[in-house]
């Protein structure tokens, strides 16, 4: 599964290039339907994706003022979490699936 370059962004973590991408459906996470999360690939070398759910609310309720944001400096602690948790992002594989707290 390949990250499309339109609508992703990029971010460099630790001297790495990577892209990524806000999810806000359930596509992106299996864990629990609705839930906001996002997903991150190498930029040089895209092979094992990283898909995290962020544990916050996807859609937001009638008459909020705006929906929960993704910052770069959260997808950093997650490419960080992930790496450390076994994330190999320039080898093939399925999907690497990491839950972070909504806290």
């Amino acid at each position: 599964m390949a990250l499309a370059k339109k609508g992703s962004r990029r971010i460099v973590v630790d001297g790495i290039e990577y892209r990524w991408r806000v999810r806000r459906n359930h596509r992106c996470c299996d864990y629990h339907l609705g839930t906001l999360g996002y997903v991150v690939e190498d930029a040089a070398r895209p092979g094992t994706v990283l898909v995290v759910e962020t544990g916050r609310p996807a859609v937001m309720e009638p008459g909020t003022v705006r929906a929960e944001l993704v910052l770069p400096r959260e997808v950093a602690v997650g490419v960080r979490a992930a790496r450390s948790n076994g994330w190999t992002p320039g080898t093939d594989g399925s999907p690497f699936k990491l839950r972070l707290s909504a806290t």
